[in-house]
């Protein structure tokens, strides 16, 4: 049997998200004639908010949702291991839900979320949308985004400048006489394919030059790997920037079948550092990011807003810092010259 959601109560009830949240938790913020409609189409479509009725019970859950992708799990687990420290160290659990393309509805997991009644959401997954991170920011939950620069109600990040990071360096790239510089499209990572690009369309324009060297994956192309190899029968560009390490192993690997040398003849950027980039060969050049710091930052950001929320401290979260950059360093290795 099919689950319901508390989206197919809102659109069954013709009221807001927020509207069916609050009839389940009991609020006396709606009125009566609202309230029976929640509860005739609760009926109707049996849907079953017993979670969220047991935990009603308590006055907070102690329970921290975090919403991770399944891309990166390595540069993934460093962030979850900060965030878990610190988290222990405050006494909170942390519920984790991994997004699979294709796989897992974002919806289904805003959805548990709300059910489970935690106390706060962190977020590293750059395929949420706008409507979703509203909908999260609905039901009053302190919200923290790992990656991404979120200005909203309820929302703070911690990010690391990856448009900046990608500007400065090829601003270099182009100092040394480099023109042909392409950027490797990551399904897996919108908002990060978007921030390489504006990265390299800025430092192409600072230099009097236009970027228009995106490498797009077909959509109908399941295999990165299996394109490069096409591509590159008719593509050679000086240098090729990915963001995650299996992006530029597919590179290297394609190239070096097509007869191409790296980094003589093709050089190769993996923005994003993991343990794997020391082990290719060459090594490759990469952004050394604080992924541990991410989470532990992250963590920390979430206890300052809930002790804030808890003693309606309105002053200290007037004062408390909504977005945290933390630094990069670029680490040249045998990928380039």
């Amino acid at each position: 049997m099919k689950k319901v959601t508390i989206y197919e109560v809102a659109a069954e009830a013709e009221v807001s998200l927020a509207t069916v949240s609050r009839v389940i938790n009991g609020s006396e913020l709606v009125k009566e004639s609202t309230r029976k409609k929640v509860e005739a189409a609760i009926s109707k479509l049996g849907y079953k908010p017993n979670a969220v009725a047991q935990s009603l019970a308590l006055k907070r859950s102690t329970t921290i949702a975090l919403v991770v992708p399944e891309a990166s799990f390595v540069f993934t687990g460093q962030i979850i291991n900060g965030l878990v420290d610190v988290a222990k160290i405050y006494n909170y659990n942390i519920y984790l839900h991994t997004i699979s393309e294709g796989i897992v509805d974002i919806k289904d997991v805003i959805d548990s979320i709300i059910k489970t009644r935690v106390d706060g959401v962190v977020i590293y997954n750059d395929n949420l949308s706008g409507i979703d991170i509203e909908t999260l920011a609905e039901y009053d939950i302190p919200i923290v985004f790992i990656g991404n620069n979120i200005n909203a109600n309820n929302v703070s990040s911690v990010y690391i400048d990856t448009k900046q990071a990608v500007d400065d360096l090829i601003g270099d790239f182009i100092k040394k006489g480099y023109r042909d510089i392409a950027i490797l499209e990551d399904r897996k990572n919108e908002y990060s394919s978007e921030q390489l690009v504006r990265g390299a369309e800025s430092a192409f324009e600072r230099n009097g030059l236009t970027f228009d060297n995106q490498i797009k994956i077909p959509a109908n192309q399941r295999s990165t790997y299996t394109y490069l190899g096409e591509y590159f029968k008719t593509n050679k560009p000086e240098v090729i920037i990915a963001n995650r390490d299996s992006q530029a192993m597919a590179i290297m690997n394609a190239a070096n079948e097509a007869g191409y040398k790296i980094p003589e003849d093709i050089q190769i950027v993996c923005v994003l550092d993991t343990k794997y980039n020391k082990m290719f060969r060459p090594q490759l050049s990469s952004f050394v990011m604080p992924s541990y710091d991410l989470g532990a930052v992250a963590m920390r950001m979430m206890t300052k807003q809930l002790s804030a929320r808890d003693n309606d401290e309105d002053e200290v979260k007037d004062g408390m810092d909504k977005n945290i950059e933390l630094s990069y360093l670029y680490t040249p290795r045998g990928s380039t010259k």
